[in-house]
C-alpha cells in the first residue's frame, strides 16, 4: 500500500514539472506572447544602384533612361531572412509540432535620422505597412522580398527634394522592420530588423 501511494505521489510531481517546464519554455516576455515559438532575423539585405546585394541599401529617387531621358519612380526592394524556433530547444513533455511554426502576415517599416530631425513627410518619408502570407515551419528559415521605399514616398517631401540634387544631396535614415505573425495557435509573435538607407538622385548607368 505504501508503495503504491508513493508512486501516485510521483507520477503527481512528475505531470506537475512537466506543465512547469512547458509553461516557462513559452513566450511571456516577447510583445506579451505565449508562444512557444520566436521569430528571428538572421539577415537583411538591400542593394546598391547597381543592383549588387549588400548589407545597406541606396535609393535612386528617380530613375532616367539613359537613352530616352523618360523618368520613372520605382519601389525599392529588400530582403529578409527569418528563423522560427523553439524557445525551449527541448521542452520537458512537449515537443515540437506543426502548431509551433510561425505565419508572418504583415510588417511595419518606419524611418529614423541620426540628428534628431524626424517629422514624417518633412525630414523622412512616412511609416507604412505591408501584408505578407509566408508560412515558416518550426526551426526552419524563409527568405522574403519586401517593399522597403515605396513609389509614394519619393513623389512626396523629403525625396522629392533631393531630385537634380537638392539642398541635401544625400539623407540617409536608419529603416526599422517590425514583422508580425503568429504561430498556428494563433500566439502573437514579432521580430524587429534595422537596414541602413542612402536616398539621393544618383547617376544612371
Amino acid at each position: 500500500m505504501y508503495k503504491m501511494k508513493k508512486t501516485k505521489n510521483s507520477l503527481k510531481i512528475t505531470a506537475i514539472l512537466c506543465v512547469f517546464f512547458f509553461l516557462i519554455s513559452c513566450n511571456p516576455l516577447e510583445d506579451d506572447s505565449t508562444s512557444p515559438s520566436m521569430l528571428l532575423i538572421l539577415d537583411i539585405i538591400g542593394t546598391t544602384v547597381d543592383g549588387d546585394n549588400v548589407s545597406f541599401h541606396q535609393s535612386d529617387v528617380v530613375h532616367v533612361d539613359p537613352d530616352t531621358g523618360a523618368s520613372s519612380i520605382i519601389a525599392d526592394i529588400a530582403a529578409v531572412t527569418l528563423q522560427a524556433k523553439l524557445l525551449n530547444p527541448e521542452p520537458a513533455c512537449a515537443g515540437a509540432s506543426q502548431y509551433t511554426s510561425i505565419v508572418v502576415t504583415r510588417y511595419v517599416v518606419s524611418y529614423s535620422r541620426s540628428d534628431g530631425q524626424n517629422t514624417p513627410g518633412v525630414d523622412v518619408p512616412y511609416s507604412f505597412e505591408g501584408s505578407l502570407s509566408t508560412l515558416i515551419e518550426c526551426e526552419a528559415t524563409a527568405e522574403i522580398p519586401f517593399v522597403i521605399v515605396r513609389e509614394v514616398a519619393k513623389l512626396e517631401p523629403p525625396l522629392l527634394d533631393l531630385r537634380g540634387g537638392g539642398d541635401e544631396a544625400i539623407i540617409q535614415v536608419t529603416a526599422t522592420i517590425d514583422f508580425y505573425g503568429h504561430d498556428l495557435v494563433n500566439n502573437a509573435v514579432k521580430a524587429t530588423g534595422y537596414l541602413s538607407i542612402f536616398f539621393a538622385d544618383y547617376i544612371d548607368p
